[in-house]
């Protein structure tokens, strides 16, 4: 029969006569046979499987071979014997140059038929033995995938033991050699099909024998960080890694980066491999793994390899976003390399000459996949133009390629620098590098304090939270002839873009420090702010003069003219009027006199004043600055003659003076207080800020800064030896003063008068009494009765018709806190917040009903070099909580309204580009160079440290003690790491 089926065969009949000749000899085949006759068709039947010229010659071959081994299966177990297997394993099939390639396909097809044999467990003994050897010679893609097939369907084949190890770790090896030959899109497919299908294995392998996993790593790892390669290893690596359990991460990671045996050189080859394998398609989880180790070299300081992989490897991954397939996994890895690339501009600017062909070709597919990443794309541009400005010539063109993408809000922005910096990783051995210290969490930078200096480092942090001020400094110009100014714009750059969690502000306090202060000695912060900002106003004013000298020699354009001739930066931020009034109470002549103030100095009432007993959350009192009305008899005068005396109108409910007020809130169902009673009248069940009461409510017997300001505008009696000598009658006689504010600054600075001169112990003594500071403040401004009218008809500021008054809101932005008894003793820190105008980045102000709640903006706590997130509630009990802890001096920034609305719409124009200042080039090359210098500094210290590792109890390096089987003593090692060829792991035209 078998020379019948071979002649049928070898003939030249069409295809479908010699398949009815065929299938009459498979039927006979069913029937009962001698053992000889089978024999001769199993040996038939394999020549035409594993040499047969064409497909249909192996069809018929396995045909008939799977129709032996079910009918005549002890015939088929004789044939398939562990000698015959070893042959065709060992020595091939067929003629020497022409050895068969389906040697495995036929293995695995036969062993279906002897399973229950008695010859199996020999024949699996042999298959575990020879596939070990099989790969440990490097077979192709084509034949790993076979042997794989062969073992996840019979996985009894699969090497054990000590064998197991070896067997993944050369698996390992075979796939760091792969390469597809062909560029053609279906020998690609075929290619990763393989690929998937020999890693495939591994996870198998992996879910039974976990204990097999790290020295799989292990040897990964020695593979891809190999400098003695001559070819890189394939990037057919990452189907690896999609499989490693993700609960491992962090400590083959931690471990990792801690390995001193791991040479720089050696760690930079891995990660810069590992970052082309986001050209792999189809793998899972390979962007954590990459962004996981560029983490933890982040934390142990290897700065100097990040710097080197991200500036060689950023435009390949950015290249990858071009294709789908891989685009996920390659967006993620490039926001990480650019977001924590912050010491430097140069990572983002190789990018430049790509981004707009990139935009353009994602916004052209209009797919959802190319939408979120033109989104993610647009967002993580714009943190760059935030971290890196002054660079508009370069920006223009990636600008307008993304005019028309979202553009993140600034707090978006700050997060996601903050949360990504090299130096925000924190390690966890940090407690054994004393001096390696993260940057805060907060991404806010601390003040070195210098001896004693904690009275300027409260003072340059509150008024670099003071937004609009630090932007205009930050906007100075290259060469404004204001020395002073530019040492403050240089401080306040390097506390915005350093990467330092500290800098120092020595050059700075050189410059600022009055003559005569004490060095080393604890010095009073209020003094020194009034100092410094007398300072830089005075710099600026004869800049001025200067240039008003050019203009008269005309020198200077009218453009120039108009800008040096407008206020000063500080009486623009600063700067207040006030009205001082004097009556005389004998000839009620008054004179009056204006006078500019940048901040108002609160003393405190005396013991015995009464304090307005409100029992509302936040108290509104009702002393404050009052008309000055002459009655028409003056004999008639009597008690003040400050208060205009008016029968109140039917439609006043209750008409009180104006005051200095804070936002008042009242329970439903409370009646209003018919004493203090507020003018806001916010109803709790609808402001959620009322929620926040408690917080804000002082103690019973306690002032509160609206106590202290109302305090400061009301009437003065000057008798006595403070007698007022009156122009008009000639002679020093009783009088009356009051101070009115005309003008209300941009951020309001209230210092309380604390420390007071105690005759009997000829010192300064300190005022513990606690204030409770509101965070929203009201303030009466006296207006010119037409532009009271005016104001009231549009319902701006809250003015009070007929009052002459307009009340102006501000928000507590922040709290200089003094700690101790004296002020020549004792520390200083301050809690801070931006307050801003609730504006988008593109510098159109919102909707008052859309500002962002008082209690929802981000406090923080400056305590020299330590900065931390805080909150309202800390700020209005640190007192309750330490007795000597008491707020000192107060920042107020103004909210928008008529009276400064010219000034926040040239704020709002200023922060237009991207609600960040462009610094000058100078400047960023500073930042940037003493930002490599610190990653050096860090790097360096972390290495002379090591010590502190290796005096710790030694733990087995995560790989060592899993080498061994626990049933053998002997070890399993893989090749050396110069055993593996290498192939490219390029795709050609599906991923380039």
């Amino acid at each position: 029969m078998d020379k019948i089926l071979e002649a049928v065969v070898m003939s030249s009949y069409p295809n479908n006569v010699k398949q009815g000749l065929v299938r009459r000899v498979i039927e006979a085949a069913k029937q009962p046979m001698d053992s000889e006759q089978c024999w001769s068709m199993l040996e038939l039947s394999t020549k035409l499987y594993l040499t047969g010229d064409t497909k249909y010659k192996r069809e018929i071959g396995k045909e008939v071979l799977e129709v032996y081994g079910h009918y005549h299966p002890e015939e088929f177990e004789e044939f398939f014997n562990v000698r015959f297997l070893l042959s065709l394993l060992q020595e091939g099939y067929g003629p020497l140059g022409k050895r068969s390639h389906y040697v495995l396909d036929y293995i695995q097809l036969g062993l279906q038929f002897v399973l229950e044999s008695p010859s199996a467990n020999n024949i699996f003994s042999l298959l575990r033995i020879e596939v070990l050897r099989k790969v440990c010679e490097r077979p192709s893609p084509k034949q790993c995938a076979k042997i794989s097939r062969l073992l996840t369907q019979h996985p009894q084949c699969i090497p054990s033991g000590k064998h197991q190890l070896l067997f993944c770790q050369q698996l390992i090896r075979c796939i760091g050699q792969f390469q597809c030959v062909s560029e053609g899109e279906e020998e690609i497919m075929e290619f990763l099909e393989q690929v998937n299908k020999v890693s495939g294995l591994l996870q198998r392998i992996w879910r039974t024998q976990t204990s097999a996993i790290l020295p799989s790593l292990k040897e990964l790892f020695t593979i891809i960080s190999s400098t003695e390669e001559q070819e890189a290893p394939s990037n057919a690596l990452a189907s690896v890694v999609q499989f490693v359990p993700l609960e491992l991460m962090d400590g083959v990671i931690r471990n990792l980066t801690n390995d001193d045996s791991i040479t720089d050189v050696q760690m930079m080859m891995a990660i810069g491999r590992m970052i082309d394998w986001v050209s792999w398609p189809l793998g899972k989880n390979i962007d954590k793994w990459i962004i996981a180790l560029l983490k933890g070299l982040a934390a142990v300081k290897k700065f100097s390899i990040l710097i080197e992989v991200t500036l060689s490897k950023i435009e390949k991954v950015f290249s990858k976003l071009l294709y789908p397939i891989v685009r996920e996994g390659a967006l993620s890895v490039l926001q990480y390399m650019l977001l924590s690339f912050q010491h430097s501009h140069e990572a983002f600017h190789l990018l430049l000459p790509h981004i707009p062909r990139l935009v353009a070709s994602l916004k052209k597919e209009d797919s959802n996949s190319a939408t979120s990443s033109l989104e993610q794309l647009a967002e993580l541009i714009h943190c760059m133009f935030f971290r890196f400005s002054g660079f508009p010539d370069l920006y223009e063109p990636v600008l307008e390629a993304v005019k028309a993408l979202p553009i993140p809000n600034e707090d978006r922005i700050k997060h996601l620098l903050g949360q990504n910096a090299w130096t925000s990783q924190k390690n966890e051995l940090a407690c054994f590098y004393p001096r390696l210290a993260s940057k805060s969490e907060t991404g806010k930078i601390g003040l070195i304090n210098l001896g004693n200096t904690c009275y300027m480092n409260s003072i340059i942090q509150s008024l670099f939270m003071a937004s609009d001020f630090r932007h205009s400094v930050l906007n100075l110009t290259e060469g404004n002839s204001q020395p002073l100014m530019t040492k403050l714009q240089w401080l306040f750059a390097f506390l915005e873009h350093s990467q330092r969690p500290a800098i120092s502000p020595e050059s700075f306090l050189s410059a600022s420090w009055p003559p005569w202060f004490t060095p080393g000695a604890q010095q009073d912060c209020s003094e020194y702010l009034k100092y410094l900002l007398d300072r830089l106003h005075e710099e600026e004013k004869t800049g001025k003069r200067i240039y008003q000298k050019l203009k008269e020699s005309s020198l200077m354009s009218q453009a120039v003219e108009h800008h040096y001739l407008n206020k000063t930066l500080i009486e623009k931020m600063f700067g207040g009027k006030m009205m001082t009034k004097i009556r005389c109470l004998k000839c009620l002549n008054v004179s009056s006199r204006e006078e500019a103030f940048t901040d108002l100095s609160l003393a405190f009432p005396p013991s015995d004043r009464n304090v307005c007993g409100s029992t509302s959350i936040l108290p509104v009192e009702e002393i404050g600055p009052q008309f000055i009305e002459p009655p028409e008899n003056a004999g008639q005068l009597t008690g003040s003659p400050w208060i205009r005396r008016k029968a109140p109108k039917a439609s006043d409910h209750a008409a009180p003076p104006m005051s200095v007020e804070t936002l008042h809130f009242q329970e439903p169902g409370e009646a209003a207080n018919p004493v203090c009673g507020s003018d806001v009248g916010v109803d709790a069940a609808k402001d959620p800020l009322s929620t926040f009461g408690e917080q804000a409510c002082a103690p019973k017997d306690s002032r509160s800064v609206p106590d202290l300001i109302n305090y400061f505008l009301s009437p003065e009696r000057l008798t006595a030896e403070n007698k007022y000598h009156c122009e008009k009658c000639a002679s020093l006689q009783d009088a009356e003063k009051v101070a009115e504010l005309t003008e209300g600054p941009h951020y309001l600075i209230l210092t309380l008068l604390r420390f007071s001169f105690d005759p009997r112990t000829m010192k300064r003594k300190k005022i513990l009494d606690n204030v409770s500071i509101p965070v929203v403040l009201k303030l009466p401004i006296l207006v010119a009765p037409e532009e009271t009218e005016e104001v009231c008809q549009h319902g701006k500021d809250g003015a009070v018709p007929g009052s002459g008054f307009m009340t102006v809101v501000y928000d507590l932005c922040s709290v200089v806190v003094h700690s101790g008894i004296s002020s020549e003793s004792g520390h200083y820190y301050c809690y801070s917040r931006e307050c801003t105008d609730g504006q988008p980045l593109d510098g159109v102000p919102k909707p008052s009903s859309d500002k962002q709640l008082d209690f929802e903006i981000q406090w923080y706590l400056f305590n020299d070099t330590r900065v931390s997130f805080s909150s309202f509630e800390s700020v209005s009990n640190v007192t309750s909580f330490f007795p000597k802890d008491t707020a000192y001096v107060l920042f107020y920034r103004q909210r928008p309204g008529r009276q400064s609305c010219l000034l926040h719409e040239a704020l709002a124009e200023a922060g237009r580009l991207h609600g960040d200042p462009s610094l000058h080039k100078d400047l960023m090359e500073a930042i940037s160079k003493d930002n490599i210098l610190y990653l050096q500094e860090q790097e360096k210290e972390a290495r002379n440290r090591a010590a502190y590792i290796s005096a710790l109890p030694k733990s087995p390096l995560w790989w060592r003690d899993l080498d061994r089987d626990k049933d053998d003593d002997s070890s399993s090692g893989g090749c050396s790491p110069a055993a593996g060829g290498g192939g490219s792991g390029s795709f050609h035209g599906l991923v380039f």
